[in-house]
Order: structure tokens, then C-alpha cells, then sequence
């Protein structure tokens, strides 16, 4: 099969040899055309040389993806056919893949357009988002020894008014030992509620049961910026 590739690059598509593939365990029978339909993407450098290729046991070709979803990207190749289902599982092996075309097709759906292009604009206009987020999951991670769950305190502040007015309530906080996550100031119009759904979001995203609420113990001046996320361990 391996001779077959370095003779047929000059041949037409419908006369290219069948290739048997074998893509995390899943098997897959096509062309080579199909494969190198989109010059520049990684399954047709893969498959532009025998050398690029990996064989399992039975000679059929090896690749290390996951095959379920392996099946939308071949029919695309196929036909065009563009998926309806566990697109956020396709996108992510066409953007593997390399495979331009698709990636922009599968950007304009509502799933992906959502959360790649929306909510990905949305947060990137919150400066330290993804770092004070991996923050708030060691503090829940610490605090959770012997207990059933574990609160971690958020402070929210849009501007730098908000910021300033804070600021008081902050060091009073470090003072007595208590930790808070800070989120602001942003330059952009965001909506708090939003900001704090999108932190829900990440973190039930990492498997973790988690609920926010809104009952601040400081002072009635500074306790709207303040909100309690509660993880839940058992």
C-alpha cells in the first residue's frame, strides 16, 4: 500500500488507490485524493509520502485521534457535507486536521460562533480571566480538607471608582487572612451577571459542582461588589 502512494500523486482523484485507515481504533476505507483535497492541511501532508505515515499491525494507516468523530471530517472531504451533530467535538479535530475550509464552516454555527467568537471576545476584555480562574479552583481545592464544601469569596469591579472604593474592604480582608479573587477593572461596558456566568460555566466545565450567591459579610457599600462561590465535594 505504501508503494501505491509514491506512484498515484499524478493521478486524478476518482483514480487514486484505496487507503485503509485505522484512526484511534476506528477504520475508515477512502481514497487518497479524498485525503489531499485540501493542500496545506495536515492529512494531506500526512499522507504526501510514505515516510509521513504510521502503520498499525494489519498495515492499514495509524492515526492517534479519536476516530468517532474522524467519520464528519471524511464526509466533508467526501462531499462537502458539512455536520449537525457533536460539533464542538468536529471543530476541535478539523482545527487538529488543519482543514481551513471546515473550520470556517463550523465557526458560523451557532455553537462555535458562541463560544469561540462571542464569549471568547467577551472574556478576553477581562484582564488575568483565565489566570484569577485557576486561582479560585486551588483556593476551593485548599479550603476543601475534611469538608463537605468550600466558599471562595470574588470581588467584581468594573472601574477604577469601583476599584478605589474597594480598596479598603481589600486590605481589611488581607489583613485578617481571608483570601479574594479580583476581577477588574475592564475597560469595556460588561455586564456583571454575565461575568459571573461565565465563571459558573469554566468551572462546572472542569467537572466541578459549584453555585454562586450574592451575600457579601462586609459593609453594605462594598458588599455589591462582592459574591461567594460555593464548590460542593460530596
Amino acid at each position: 500500500m505504501s508503494g501505491a502512494i509514491g506512484h498515484s500523486a499524478s493521478c486524478a482523484p476518482q483514480e487514486s488507490p484505496v487507503v485503509e485507515l485505522n484512526v484511534g481504533g476506528e477504520f475508515y476505507t477512502t481514497t487518497l485524493g479524498t485525503l489531499r483535497k485540501f493542500p496545506g492541511s495536515k492529512l494531506a501532508e500526512m499522507f504526501s509520502s510514505p515516510a509521513k505515515a504510521c502503520l498499525d499491525a494489519e498495515g492499514r494507516f495509524f492515526i492517534d485521534r479519536c476516530g468517532t468523530y474522524f467519520g464528519p471530517i471524511l464526509e466533508y472531504l467526501r462531499s462537502g457535507q458539512l455536520p449537525t451533530q457533536h460539533i464542538p467535538e468536529v471543530y476541535r479535530e478539523a482545527q487538529h486536521y488543519e482543514i481551513k475550509p471546515l473550520i470556517k464552516h463550523l465557526e458560523d454555527t451557532p455553537q462555535i460562533f458562541g463560544e469561540q467568537v462571542a464569549r471568547k471576545q467577551f472574556l478576553l476584555q477581562v484582564p488575568g480571566y483565565s489566570e484569577n480562574l485557576e486561582l479560585m479552583v486551588r483556593l476551593a481545592r485548599a479550603e476543601a480538607v475534611a469538608a463537605r464544601c468550600s466558599r471562595v469569596l470574588v470581588c467584581l469591579v468594573r472601574n477604577e471608582k469601583e476599584d478605589a472604593n474597594c480598596a479598603d474592604a481589600l486590605r481589611s480582608l488581607e489583613a485578617n487572612k481571608r483570601s479574594v479573587v479580583k476581577f477588574g477593572p475592564w475597560k469595556a461596558a460588561l455586564d456583571i451577571s454575565d461575568l459571573l456566568d461565565c465563571l459558573n460555566m469554566d468551572i462546572k466545565a472542569r467537572g466541578y459542582q459549584v453555585c454562586y450567591s450574592h451575600n457579601s459579610p462586609l459593609p453594605a457599600k462594598v458588599s455589591d461588589y462582592f459574591y461567594t462561590f460555593s464548590f460542593s465535594w460530596w
